[in-house]
């Protein structure tokens, strides 16, 4: 499945890209009956409804042919929000002075939850600096989930 779901991301990612807009990436939550698959999309100019609507109509075409998800689904097409999510090494190093929230799928040093300022990407590894001033240091594949945290 995890194969299923790379190739429905560079699939889906090519065609949003051809629409002109930046592809921040996808979320799969295959819980019975009601399995979720949630599209991130951005632009210079921001997102609209229309154009969530646009990207979405565009998917569910590919969606349709490609068929790699199988069973009832819903496809959600937004946009990143306050609290964008980060998909990939380059999101973390964007945001680099962000604060963020990471969840990790092992405990680091016995947490599997860090929150603060984002340094960037170092050696493979997503560094962020505690409230406390500890540097943490999570290797990328160990990302579970990481959003920023809005500084309003």
């Amino acid at each position: 499945m995890r194969e299923d779901i790379q190739r429905l991301g560079r699939i889906l990612t090519s065609v949003v890209e051809a629409m002109g807009y930046e592809w921040v990436g996808m979320e799969f939550h295959s819980s019975r009956p009601n399995a979720v698959l949630r599209v991130y999309i951005d632009s210079k100019t921001g997102i609209t409804l229309d154009d969530c609507q646009r990207v979405s109509h565009q998917l569910s075409g590919v969606l349709d042919v490609e068929d790699l998800i199988t069973g009832r689904y819903t496809l959600e097409v937004s946009s990143p929000g306050l609290d964008r999510p980060l998909f990939e090494a380059r999101h973390f190093e964007r945001f680099a002075g962000a604060q963020a929230r990471l969840w990790l799928r092992e405990p680091l040093e016995g947490r599997r939850k860090l929150f603060g300022r984002l340094l960037g990407v170092r050696d493979n590894k997503v560094v962020i600096v505690d409230n406390e001033g500890q540097e943490w240091q999570a290797p990328f594949e160990q990302v579970e989930k990481a959003r920023l945290v809005p500084e309003l």
